[in-house]
């Protein structure tokens, strides 16, 4: 999260996307981490979301994350975050992940209109990352997530909000 006053250095921070998905009755998805109880987190769910790979640009690194987590391709972009929007892992976890290299995710949003019916939404992918899913109405989803990422998500529910008017 960018805060006045604090300089953030860009290359301590995984470059990440994150997909708000909704569907045709303004709801959103979300899905229930695998790991999110083993780490202590009962409350881990959250929006698809995962790391932009080398040359990769975030709009098709968004499409390819929202596929290989969930299975759904049947999707139109609606909006974008113009900034990056930054969080930190808490010690232990950034310790832990992505061999201790990032203290956090700098994060790029993308609002999604879902196309397809829910018979298209597979979480049993190769690397599956998610054991449930639901569709809810937007403003709950920040009652659903870990909360080193409340801040996150009140960021992307008020950029995107005018969607959901």
């Amino acid at each position: 999260m960018l805060d006045s006053g604090i300089s953030i250095n860009a290359c301590d921070y995984r470059p990440c996307v994150g997909v708000v998905l909704i569907n045709s009755n303004h709801q959103v998805f979300v899905a229930k981490r695998l790991d999110g109880e083993r780490l202590g987190w009962p409350n881990s769910w959250q929006f698809p979301q995962g790391g932009i790979d080398e040359a990769e640009d975030p709009k098709t690194a968004a499409l390819r994350e929202l596929k290989e987590e969930t299975g759904i391709t049947t999707v139109e972009i609606l909006d974008e975050t113009p900034d990056w929007i930054y969080y930190d892992l808490p010690n232990d976890l950034a310790a832990r992940s992505w061999g201790g290299r990032f203290k956090g995710q700098r994060q790029k949003w993308f609002l999604m209109n879902f196309l397809g019916s829910n018979a298209e939404i597979n979480l049993n992918q190769t690397t599956p990352e998610f054991c449930a899913w639901e569709w809810i109405p937007f403003n709950e989803s920040i009652n659903r997530v870990v909360p080193f990422k409340i801040d996150v998500y009140k960021q992307v529910i008020s950029y995107f909000s005018t969607w959901f008017k």
